[in-house]
């Protein structure tokens, strides 16, 4: 049985920029995370990806905890916080310290789906929004396909909808989609031809709509991702989120939600790791010496500690821009999901050689002990890729600098 390191965060991070509400809510999140999320996170992130295997239990406790309330309005159905990207955020990187693959699962669920239907309309709202977040229904959101990931144009989207009487006939493929196996609809972007796209919810039992088997993959094995076809698949109009038109501009503002909790997953990931990594340093004796007394790895864990905090501070900076209605800080959120995933890829890359052989153990035949930090390897490198790679952020940060060219 794992057992849970001494937390570095709160000795050395300091919370005094973070809105009390949200320090509020992160000893909230901390503590059902340990108590709810931890007895079960390494059968979550271990299992073969398969549909019975969604903590759907997990889910609808979280639900009851009123967790998904977190970034809505009351008008919405949420709680009506003052800082409600900053209460989201910190609740993505206390669920990524525990499992990364649950933080995935409820980030498409409630940030990128949820906060996509909260710009629908009051029958959107009312019909999607609201099972929503009290976890009666499970959402996915799709924007990527086979031939378009991050380059996601209208121009180059395979999906097609158009128009017939109050319908709209959608037909195409989705790929990597976060829950679709397991979810009741799905908020899906198309092209409506020429340079116009629609954001639209499709109900995943609709006649022509079908999704395939999990996805098998190299980490966040518990965040099941599918395939969607649609084929002549019916959608009422009245399910359409916006204008026509208006597709890909929705689609990026849920992004920016989405990426600041990337950043703030990788936080918690590389937290996670770190954590390990000094409780494992203080134990561990070669030559003689605990791994701690030599000043090599001082000076990197050191090195690892404030570029940590950078990334903590990155999202929080994100996270205000959102809650002060700042309507595109691209830089700030690109910025936060750059950052918050590469450092967690770092400093877990670090933890494996640190731990040496026991770093590349899923489980030791000797004793049955596991050990965290390879899973938080395989884990992190998903937060480099989905959601636009980090070339593409780098190259968002550098138009903020140079402009488009």
């Amino acid at each position: 049985m794992r057992k849970l390191p001494s937390r570095m965060q709160t000795k050395l991070y300091k919370e005094h920029l973070f809105p009390e509400e949200t320090r509020e809510i992160r000893q909230k999140v901390r503590a059902f995370a340990e108590k709810e999320v931890f007895p079960l996170a390494r059968d979550i992130g271990e299992k073969k990806e398969r549909n019975r295997n969604f903590p759907r239990r997990l889910f609808r406790k979280m639900a009851a905890e009123g967790f998904f309330r977190i970034p809505f309005s009351k008008e919405d159905g949420g709680l009506g916080l003052s800082y409600p990207a900053c209460g989201a955020a910190v609740m993505a990187e206390e669920l990524a310290y525990i499992s990364a693959s649950v933080a995935g699962t409820i980030n498409a669920h409630f940030l990128l789906s949820g906060k996509t239907l909260a710009m629908g309309s009051p029958h959107i709202k009312e019909k999607y929004l609201a099972p929503a977040l009290d976890g009666t229904s499970v959402a996915s959101f799709a924007m990527t396909e086979p031939q378009s990931g991050s380059d996601v144009r209208t121009e180059s989207l395979v999906t097609k909808a158009r128009k017939k009487g109050k319908k709209y006939i959608i037909n195409g493929r989705k790929r990597y989609i976060t829950n679709a196996g397991v979810a009741d609809f799905v908020t899906l972007l198309a092209s409506v031809g020429g340079d116009k796209s629609i954001m639209i919810v499709v109900d995943l039992d609709s006649p022509g709509c079908s999704v395939s088997a999990p996805d098998k993959k190299l980490g966040n094995r518990g965040e099941l991702t599918y395939d969607i076809y649609l084929e002549d698949v019916e959608v009422p109009r009245e399910n359409l989120i916006g204008k026509e038109g208006d597709g890909l501009r929705v689609a990026v503002n849920s992004l920016l939600y989405g990426r600041t909790g990337i950043g703030a997953s990788g936080v918690g990931m590389a937290q996670s790791a770190f954590d390990e990594c000094i409780e494992f340093m203080n134990q561990r004796e070669v030559f003689g010496k605990k791994i701690a007394d030599f000043q090599y790895w001082q000076f990197l864990l050191a090195q690892r500690a404030v570029e940590i905090e950078n990334a903590r501070n990155l999202y929080l900076k994100a996270a205000l821009c959102l809650d002060k209605g700042d309507p595109f800080p691209t830089f700030e959120t690109s910025a936060a999901k750059y950052y918050g995933s590469e450092i967690s890829v770092t400093m877990a890359r670090d933890a494996v050689q640190i731990f040496g052989g026991l770093g590349l153990m899923v489980e030791l035949a000797h004793d049955s002990s596991t050990y965290k930090v390879e899973e938080i390897y395989r884990d992190s490198k998903v937060g480099e890729i989905y959601e636009g790679t980090n070339e593409i952020h780098k190259m968002i940060i550098a138009r903020s600098i140079f402009g488009r060219r």
